[in-house]
């Protein structure tokens, strides 16, 4: 529907303004004083009209093809779609937590799951061996909510004012994490713990802390001056995640003044 424009309308005395739709002239009115009333009928039609008009295009999903170009958006759409798009069995296992956070985290995000691409959600499977632990990290692109099925899980998260919130949660209890904050999950109890948790994007991105301090080239100088933590400790950390601590910055190697021993108290 176009914009309404001001017309002469027939040489009438009076303002008037003329719809058009696709093109073709559908509806008139003079602006006379002795039709506010009409006016007033008209309205709600109007904007009824702009719905079932602006919505006549609308696609009620859009399965990502995974062999297509991908964007901010997310994926294209894949041109021939089947039941199979719309269901996911990735989750059915347990996640493999011989490793050094003894977790496992299966996520079912656009890229496994191409029938949630362009809807606003996902999904994962969270599974934690007995001291396992999903260490401080951020989805920047999404919240999350957790639902425990089996054990003890200590979660919970830091907001942008540095105040905590964390509770051990049992089965059948959830919590959520709201977008961009760091927050972790931990096995508290002396089972396996399973939950899974859902996320308000296809794509919710993910950030670990610890892996964006150490495990990398991140020279150990700029760590050391960002987190106050010695070489020694940097190097070790670095160490265990898989860093490395040989690339020393040219630019930024002023050393900060050591701490004198009432400021490490």
């Amino acid at each position: 529907m176009d914009i309404p424009s001001r017309t002469n309308c027939n040489g009438s005395k009076y303002p008037c303004f003329s719809f058009y739709i696709k093109g073709e002239l559908s509806l008139q009115h003079y602006f006379h004083p002795s039709k506010t009333s009409a006016i007033n009928m008209f309205i709600p039609i109007f904007f009824i009209l702009s719905f079932l008009f602006s919505s006549t295009n609308a696609a009620d999903f859009c399965v990502g093809d995974l062999n297509g170009p991908v964007g901010p958006a997310g994926y294209s759409c894949k041109k021939t779609v089947t039941v199979n798009d719309f269901v996911y069995s990735g989750l059915a296992a347990t996640g493999n937590t011989s490793n050094l956070i003894k977790a496992a985290v299966t996520p079912a995000f656009s890229a496994q799951f191409p029938g949630v691409n362009g809807l606003g959600i996902s999904i994962a499977r969270l599974d934690l061996s007995v001291g396992g632990v999903i260490p401080m990290h951020t989805h920047p692109g999404a919240s999350e909510v957790l639902v425990v099925i089996q054990g003890t899980i200590c979660a919970g998260f830091i907001s942008s004012a540095n105040k905590v919130y964390f509770k051990s949660l049992n089965k059948g209890d959830i919590m959520v994490f709201p977008q961009g904050l760091l927050h972790f999950q931990i096995n508290a109890g002396k089972t396996q713990s399973l939950a899974f948790v859902s996320f308000s994007s296809p794509d919710p991105g993910l950030q670990i802390l610890d892996f964006a301090l150490f495990a990398n080239d991140l020279p150990t100088d700029i760590i050391e001056e960002t987190t106050f933590l010695d070489a020694a400790q940097i190097k070790k950390l670095k160490g265990v995640l898989g860093g490395t601590g040989s690339i020393v910055n040219q630019k930024c190697n002023k050393k900060r003044p050591s701490l004198s021993r009432s400021e490490n108290v």
